[in-house]
């Protein structure tokens, strides 16, 4: 081990101990808190929406690949544009009420819906509002949260989150139950826990602090993202190749819905992954504040092609949820640390844009690898989709293990 390598050793070392005195801030858990409601809403829609596009559509997988794709890659590459507007103005809640409450106006639109076409127009409504909120939301947790508990900040609010995609699912069944299998009825009473992480918004979360002169705050050139170091966009770069491997979780439901998992239970699986993905987020978060972030994402790499192959060879509904709760593994070990790793290599004054570039590529990937999937499944069935995420999620552990980086 080198000197520079020891040295970083001890200073992560060091940062860990003095990690459990510091408070949390306020605004970390008032931003979770918005995640919650939000994604409590948009599971709702989302754990219904490709049985809703397959069975009373009749819409090909192949083009439910192609909305989800197309809806979250827009919300990536509209991130890029509100990473780079929160750092040249200076703040970033007006772009988060923005964000959520386009995110609001989008879900009446989904229960309106009568063909695949007005489905993409409400999910990219949708997802450009994810797209402006997410990249000055992540900014803010770290402009917020010291260093020694950025881990534990981003693991948080990323389980704070994951509450709510598994809560929504939850109430999706129960409304299914509850209104003889009515989506469409199901997706109005999504409406409300949208509204009410706008009000948390208004109300709960504070902005970063100001500088003495913000409105003379120099717009950030894209000369200035030179400034990014060569670690940075190898975070990238291993994003990009862990969402190729992974693509949209419509999938997943598609997958159970094929091994006999009744209609009405279908949200099931993103119970099931969610309830993983949240109970592993804060512990894995506040790991990264003490191990090397290698150890954790081949961890994270592993769980992943373990998911892809379960998924691809075991039958039967027990095989299928095995693979998703491996899924939610992954989730948890990794999602969280990324945000972090771009936190912890971008400059303060551009940490919303980097978070901008990081989420366009790979939203990009997850285009491609949602449409790929999507092809896939329609021509050769859902083994060699599912095969084709463990070859990726293999090709990125090797990647990733042959890397001598300090960094990292």
């Amino acid at each position: 081990m080198n000197v520079t390598t020891e040295n970083q050793e001890m200073d992560r070392q060091n940062r860990f101990s003095r990690s459990d005195q510091i408070k949390m801030p306020r605004t970390v858990w008032a931003l979770g808190l918005v995640s919650l409601f939000m994604d409590l809403s948009s599971e709702i829609v989302h754990a219904l929406l490709p049985l809703f596009l397959t069975a009373t559509l009749g819409v090909s997988v192949a083009m439910v690949g192609l909305i989800d794709g197309v809806a979250e890659s827009t919300a990536s590459i509209s991130k890029v544009f509100s990473g780079y507007i929160s750092d040249r103005i200076g703040r970033r809640k007006p772009l988060l009420l923005v964000g959520y409450g386009l995110g609001a106006l989008s879900k009446p639109f989904f229960p309106l819906a009568g063909s695949a076409v007005e489905v993409l127009g409400a999910r990219f409504a949708d997802r450009i509002g994810k797209g402006i909120r997410g990249a000055p939301r992540d900014a803010l947790v770290a402009d917020v949260a010291p260093p020694a508990i950025r881990g534990r900040a981003f693991g948080l609010r990323q389980a704070l989150d994951t509450v709510g995609a598994f809560a929504g699912p939850l109430l999706a069944i129960g409304l299914m139950l509850l209104l003889a299998n009515d989506i469409r009825a199901v997706f109005w009473i999504a409406i409300v826990p949208a509204i009410l992480a706008v009000l948390c918004v208004v109300f709960a979360v504070e902005d970063r602090k100001a500088g003495p002169e913000p409105q003379r705050r120099p717009p950030v050139r894209l000369s200035e993202l030179r400034r990014l170091p060569s670690a940075f966009w190898r975070v990238v770069t291993i994003g990009v190749v862990f969402t190729l491997a992974r693509f949209s979780e419509a999938f997943l439901i598609l997958k159970a819905s094929a091994e006999g998992l009744p209609l009405a239970l279908a949200p099931l699986v993103l119970v099931v992954m969610n309830v993983v993905y949240a109970l592993g987020a804060y512990p894995a978060g506040a790991l990264s504040d003490r191990w090397r972030a290698r150890s954790l994402l081949l961890w994270g790499l592993l769980f992943l092609a373990g998911a892809d192959l379960a998924l691809a060879f075991l039958s039967g509904v027990a095989g299928a949820f095995l693979g998703i709760a491996l899924w939610g593994v992954h989730m948890a070990v990794t999602q969280g640390l990324l945000a972090k790793l771009i936190a912890d290599h971008a400059p303060d004054e551009i940490r919303g844009s980097a978070f901008g570039l990081f989420n366009l590529a790979t939203g990009l990937a997850l285009l491609l690898a949602s449409v790929v999937a999507g092809l896939l499944w329609d021509g050769l069935g859902p083994q060699a989709t599912f095969i084709a995420g463990a070859t990726f999620a293999t090709l990125a552990f090797v990647l990733l293990a042959g890397s001598r980086d300090p960094s990292f």
